[in-house]
């Protein structure tokens, strides 16, 4: 059961509450890129990004989200802010969706009320983010170093804060590059409040490594009930993100939308480039709208099992020597030569969305 929580909006997309949970990624292109960055973001919310941040580094910069904007992007969109209390206002002036920051390290505790303010004369809700490495230095010294009881401590009392400030939208998030430390900190943030939590492993590595620390990590929580929206941070395209939280969810059953691919590990019977085939559909397929519906596609090895192995399917192909049977409801349907194979099975899937 879902973890109940506070539900804010970050532009018109929900987080908390029973609302799904969400997937974001952050663009890495430099926001004094106008054009780049806002590439960078449709690219984001074609692969299926709910939310994108971006980092803005100084005032120059906090003109990206009506750029992007302009550029035609829907997405929620929410600044990354350290530091420099007037990036944060300036983002807000111009449009964003959500406000990224540490208090710890904005400074005076009128700047972050001049934040909070605007924020909330704006709707713009405020994500604490907390992480190791900006812990406050009096709380290392109490805990003796970034333990799960200092970040918790720290993003309860910031966000106790805000609330004293008279703000109350306001989203955490505990990051570590040590799964256990994220985990049992996020455990502590649930435990003792209803801020919605954003998960991640943070400098999780590349893509294989970081794709398996993050779904732990992530997954492991998921699990239990507590996680409103997500990021899986990789050394990577930002893209292979999106990809990877979407899959996660699809894996817990959160997702009630997409394309599930059912695909076989392959064996010595595989006569067909699978893993090839398996990669190219799930590429072609990313930015098919499903219209609200899961598609299960299996893209099997062989005749001998892939039909019966892949019963939850809602069609499929089966390799042969060169070619596929491409089956539906447990039937043959004929015959898909190899090179056909990716083709069929987007055309396959259109027609069954309608």
């Amino acid at each position: 059961m879902r973890r109940a929580t506070r539900q804010i909006n970050v532009g018109s997309t929900l987080i908390g509450g029973q609302s799904p949970v969400t997937v974001q990624s952050m663009t890495n292109v430099p926001a004094h890129d106008f054009d780049g960055t806002a590439a960078q973001v449709l690219a984001l919310e074609r692969a299926g990004c709910d939310i994108v941040r971006i980092a803005v580094p100084d005032e120059d910069a906090a003109p990206v989200f009506a750029k992007v904007r302009e550029a035609g992007a829907k997405v929620p969109l929410v600044a990354d802010i350290h530091f420099d209390y007037k990036i944060a206002l300036a983002a807000i002036k111009h449009g964003v969706n959500k406000v990224r920051i540490n208090p710890g390290n904005i400074g005076a505790e009128w700047k972050v009320r001049e934040v909070a303010d605007a924020c909330r004369l704006s709707g713009v809700p405020i994500r604490i983010g907390v992480n190791g490495g900006s812990l406050e230095k009096s709380l290392l010294e109490k805990y003796g170093g970034p333990t799960p009881e200092a970040l918790a401590e720290s993003a309860l009392t910031q966000a106790e804060s805000l609330e004293n400030m008279g703000f109350y939208d306001t989203v955490i998030s505990i990051k570590s590059s040590r799964i256990q430390t994220m985990t049992e900190a996020a455990r502590i943030v649930a435990k003792s409040s209803s801020y919605p939590i954003h998960l991640g492993v943070t400098e999780a590595g590349t893509e294989y490594s970081g794709i398996i620390k993050n779904s732990i990590g992530i997954g492991s929580l998921l699990c239990d009930g507590i996680g409103d929206t997500i990021r899986v941070s990789l050394t990577a395209d930002p893209v292979r993100e999106v990809y990877a939280g979407k899959e996660i969810l699809k894996s817990l059953g959160l997702v009630t939308e997409g394309i599930n691919i059912i695909s076989c590990p392959t064996c010595g019977r595989t006569k067909i480039d699978l893993i090839g085939l398996a990669e190219r559909f799930r590429e072609a397929s990313a930015s098919i709208d499903t219209k609200g519906k899961m598609v299960n596609v299996a893209v099997m090895g062989c005749v001998v099992n892939g039909p019966g192995e892949a019963k939850e399917a809602d069609f499929g192909i089966a390799g042969g020597d060169g070619f596929a049977v491409l089956f539906k409801d447990g039937k043959t349907l004929g015959r898909v030569e190899e090179d056909r194979v990716v083709e069929t099975l987007v055309e396959e899937t259109v027609k069954f969305i309608g």
